[in-house]
């Protein structure tokens, strides 16, 4: 315990670290600012602009006189004092707020911004250990190399995972506040798949900053991890445009957002009948290319992965010498 609260202070005293901490919350909430803006509802002035066409004008009235042939975006039938700013948004006018849309819109967005920066400040937090080669000095205190490594992992990601789960419920809280002042109906359970999302998003940010902590203490260097991840990004997108999307499931980026959203679709040909390419299926052969990627499956994937970080971490660090 007196190690964890060497570590956390030592953590908040790195002035990069301090930025990234910052940043983890200033962009999120620049993020949120920007949405409110962009979907703040319309004057009237705006709205009679944007439907002084003729054909926008017939359109309008064609709603709402058969309003039950136009939907809004919940999918229910449109009220006919609402046909205006739906058609004004038609014709380039600014979109309702849609807590339900906003999950895979700007809270994903704001999700990835968090991953990315605990993942640069996982390595920063350790990186400065090595590239100022006070490492060997913290193990004159501490010899016991296997718990140096535990308790700075502990801090690094303890810190991250209540940082991101704050930062992230605090955004989705903002913005189902502002549709309850805008008066915008959200569906029922939307409140809670976002809390969870947050929730499961912010494990995977403690997992993402211990992970690039790991691979630090492996390569001893923040450039070195940080031009790893970027080798293996670019190996992707490589991978996956010579092969195609048989190799989709084994990517990283499609198990990430498996675990963020709780589960995402893809498309795999490989896994068809091989009659289904030619026209020759029967009824009872399966010919859907979709398949289902769900949290559990993404959670095991990137587990494995970081067990395999931590673990040549930890065996790197006790048996090499630390200069």
């Amino acid at each position: 315990m007196r190690g964890l609260l060497v570590e956390l202070t030592r953590l908040r005293w790195r002035r990069a670290v301090l930025l990234l901490l910052v940043a983890v919350v200033v962009l999120p909430a620049l993020l949120l600012a920007t949405t409110a803006w962009n979907t703040r509802p319309m004057s009237d002035a705006e709205i009679d602009s944007l439907l002084s066409e003729r054909y926008a004008q017939r359109e309008v009235a064609r709603c709402e006189r058969r309003p039950e042939q136009y939907v809004d975006y919940s999918g229910e039938a449109v009220e006919p004092e609402g046909c205006r700013e739906m058609i004004a948004g038609w014709y380039g006018g600014r979109q309702t707020l849609r807590p339900a849309q906003e999950l895979d819109g700007t809270v994903l967005a704001a999700s990835t911004l968090v991953l990315a920066l605990v993942l640069l400040l996982g390595t920063t937090f350790v990186g400065h250990d090595w590239n100022t080669g006070s490492m060997s000095n913290q193990l004159l205190f501490e010899p016991r190399r296997g718990r140096v490594w535990a308790t700075k992992a502990v801090a690094v990601t303890l810190t991250c995972l209540l940082l991101a789960t704050a930062v992230l419920s605090a955004y989705w809280w903002g913005v189902t506040t502002l549709a309850s002042v805008r008066d915008v109906a959200v569906a029922d359970g939307v409140v809670g798949d976002g809390y969870e999302q947050a929730l499961r998003t912010g494990v995977l940010a403690g997992a993402t900053a211990l992970g690039g902590y790991a691979l630090t203490m492996l390569f001893r260097s923040t450039v070195a991890t940080v031009g790893v991840l970027f080798g293996l990004a670019v190996a992707n997108g490589a991978l996956l445009g010579i092969v195609g999307q048989t190799t989709q499931r084994w990517t990283p980026p499609l198990n990430v957002m498996a675990v963020m959203q709780g589960q995402v679709t893809y498309y795999d040909e490989s896994a068809i009948a091989p009659e289904c390419r030619f026209g020759t299926a029967g009824p009872g052969d399966d010919c859907d290319p979709e398949r289902t990627l769900t949290a559990r499956d993404g959670g095991l994937y990137l587990g494995s992965a970081l067990l395999l970080a931590c673990g040549a971490s930890v065996v790197s660090f006790r048996r090499r010498d630390v200069p």
